[in-house]
């Protein structure tokens, strides 16, 4: 592959005025080169990519330029560094990505193991809410998955799980009941989709009768709503979820850079 070439001069306001910047710094276009490449599959989930030498040949820049660009993958989790080993594309599948999306942690010691109930699995119709959140139409097909997730024997998150029918050609209750992994894992492994990045947004909620049946509460109980929406390669909403928690004995966590 040639060099990336430089974007053209920056062009004039369609209002006549100041002209607009259209210029990206040369590590941010290879830095876009590498994530049209993992959004390619050309390096799937947990390989090793080429080096920083063979990578500033083949795109004809600097290593230092491809250094720069990795780093910046790298902060995002999408590359993994591994001393002496080399660069590897991040993958749900360790244990330290597990939680990368799951923020509800105990009051005191350490996380319990998280295993999932399934519910149900079935084929729904977009109605005009789910569609806007996922880029879709209203009546487009979408498979609509239901867990409970438990840390030890409590149950902890009621998930309704509503994902576009297109990618997860396939999926099945009989397929979740027999995997034992995380649920993005699966996504990855099974169907070629992972989760780059999500959305939230938090509220309190006085939990139904049927959330209270799930998770083992009384009506009323105060139950955390957290709304999500998932995103893989290309900023492609791939995910609505909205999960109901237990918060008795634990608290939702965050880091803010």
């Amino acid at each position: 592959m040639t060099r990336p070439s430089l974007p053209p001069p920056a062009a004039k306001s369609p209002r006549g005025g100041r002209p607009s910047a259209v210029f990206a710094p040369l590590y941010r276009q290879i830095r876009q080169l590498l994530l049209d490449s993992l959004r390619r599959g050309e390096w799937m989930p947990g390989t090793v990519i080429p080096s920083e030498t063979e990578l500033a040949t083949r795109f004809q820049v600097s290593q230092g330029t491809v250094r720069k660009a990795i780093d910046e993958l790298a902060s995002e989790n999408l590359l993994v560094r591994r001393q002496g080993k080399g660069t590897f594309v991040a993958t749900h599948h360790e244990p330290r990505a597990q939680f990368r999306f799951l923020r509800l942690s105990p009051d005191r010691g350490q996380a319990l193991a998280a295993s999932s109930r399934f519910l149900e699995c079935r084929r729904v119709r977009a109605s005009a809410d789910l569609a806007t959140r996922l880029g879709l139409r209203a009546g487009d097909p979408l498979i609509h998955v239901r867990r409970v997730l438990l840390f030890g024997e409590a149950p902890a998150v009621l998930d309704d799980i509503w994902l576009p029918a297109g990618p997860f050609r396939g999926l099945s209750a009989d397929l979740l009941a027999q995997y034992k992994g995380p649920l993005y894992g699966l996504f990855e492994t099974e169907f070629g989709v992972r989760m780059i990045r999500a959305e939230e947004q938090l509220k309190a909620v006085a939990a139904t009768a049927d959330e209270a049946t799930e998770l083992q509460v009384p009506i009323g109980s105060p139950l955390l709503r957290v709304d999500r929406v998932s995103y893989s390669y290309g900023d492609h909403a791939i995910e609505f979820r909205r999960g109901h928690c237990v918060t008795v004995d634990f608290h939702y966590w965050n880091v803010l850079l």
